[in-house]
Parts: C-alpha cells; sequence; structure tokens
C-alpha cells in the first residue's frame, strides 16, 4: 500500500515562499513513479500544479517560472518549491500517483493521495 504524507503549508504574505514535502512510502519503486501536485481551492475543482517523473517535469501555466518541483529518492521525498506566492495560490496542496512512471495532469488517474496540507497567502 503506497502512502503519501505532505508537509510544508503555512500561512504566508503575498511575494513570499514556501517548500512543501510528501513522503512516499510502501513501495520498492518508489522512484520509478511519477509524482504529481495537486491543489483545490474552496468553491473550486482540484487542478494540477506539477508533476515529476524520472524523464521529465511539468508545470501548470500558471505557476510555472515560480514553482519548482524536486525529488530526493534517496530520501524517497518529492517536493514542490514555491516563491511569489499570491493569494490565488491559497488552496489544499495534495500529493498524488497512480503508480505509473508518465506524469498525467488528469487528478481522475491518480488512486494513492496524500491528506492535503493548507497553503495560505494573505497580508
Amino acid at each position: 500500500q503506497v502512502t503519501l504524507v505532505e508537509s510544508g503549508g503555512g500561512l504566508v504574505q503575498p511575494g513570499g515562499s514556501l517548500k512543501l514535502s510528501c513522503l512516499v512510502s510502501g513501495s520498492s519503486v518508489i522512484d520509478m513513479y511519477a509524482i504529481g501536485w495537486f491543489r483545490q481551492a474552496p468553491g473550486k475543482e482540484r487542478e494540477g500544479v506539477s508533476c515529476i517523473s524520472m524523464v521529465e517535469t511539468s508545470y501548470a501555466d500558471s505557476v510555472k517560472g515560480r514553482f519548482t518541483i524536486s525529488r530526493d529518492n534517496a530520501k524517497s521525498t518529492v517536493y514542490l518549491q514555491m516563491n511569489s506566492l499570491n493569494p490565488e495560490d491559497t488552496a489544499v496542496y495534495y500529493c498524488a500517483t497512480d503508480r505509473a512512471a508518465v506524469c498525467n495532469s488528469d487528478p481522475e488517474s491518480y488512486g494513492y493521495w496524500g491528506q492535503g496540507t493548507q497553503v495560505t497567502v494573505s497580508s
């Protein structure tokens, strides 16, 4: 059973930064999985933010140039560095995997999710 645990959320002022972490466990081949970051704001649908696989990284247009995804396979952890945050980034952020090797922006494709971490951007 693959489990994912997010951490690193919090309250930050506009223009500030946060670094989210996603600890993945439950498989001996975690480093082969694509891991996606998603977010869901109140009243909105869950949307893809970024994804990382062994061969690619991808970003939503709304976060390109501001967010950076990375992974440390030795620590079974995927990170999301978020810079130049604005109030529109306020949401619950989730990491997820479908145990596939390629990235997929459709949240419906993902079967394993973390519990989420709240990110609030406000002055």
